[in-house]
């Protein structure tokens, strides 16, 4: 988000340098910069041990394809922690090992993402309200069902990353 008016006194911002950030938007009465601001996400490849690969299907991103466990940070997350707290909440999944695998940005969304793959026995997935389907797939059929590849998407990184991995 691009900042035209300050949050914290209302008055219109105006361009100002910034040294090497170049013009930023700032407020002359509150004497402060707006930088530019965005969500971070976090986009979860959960697997076996057996290498089977949980993939939800969430509505609202499609009702064809689908793709990892993915979510919004709260306030004072940290990156893996959130990554943990969705897919218990998503899914009801326990965690024995979670690995950072690269951030992504996700410009239709105007979000960062940061990617993990976890590893967990294989348990029953639970559903929350935000998701209309789950299921444990082959990690090498899961494709299939994703969506298609496009440079960039995190999905897809962290899907490649992932089989690489296996060999």
């Amino acid at each position: 988000m691009t900042y035209q008016f300050c949050p914290t006194c209302g008055t219109k911002l105006q361009p100002h340098d910034a040294g090497d950030d170049g013009q930023i938007p700032y407020c002359d009465h509150c004497q402060r910069f707006w930088f530019p601001t965005f969500a971070d996400c976090v986009i979860t490849l959960v697997a076996t041990p057996q290498h089977e690969i949980a993939l939800v299907k969430m509505p609202y991103l499609s009702t064809q394809y689908e793709s990892f466990v993915s979510g919004y940070m709260k306030p004072g997350e940290v990156p893996a922690t959130s990554a943990v707290r969705e897919l218990h909440e998503e899914l009801g999944l326990h965690i024995d090992q979670i690995t950072p695998a690269g951030s992504y940005w996700f410009d239709a969304a105007n979000v960062l993402m940061h990617g993990f793959i976890a590893v967990t026995e294989k348990q029953p997935l639970v559903l929350s309200s935000e998701l209309s389907a789950a299921h444990w797939v082959d990690a090498y059929a899961a494709h299939q069902y994703m969506f298609p590849d496009q440079p960039g998407l995190a999905a897809t990184e962290l899907y490649y990353r992932y089989l690489k991995s296996l060999q």
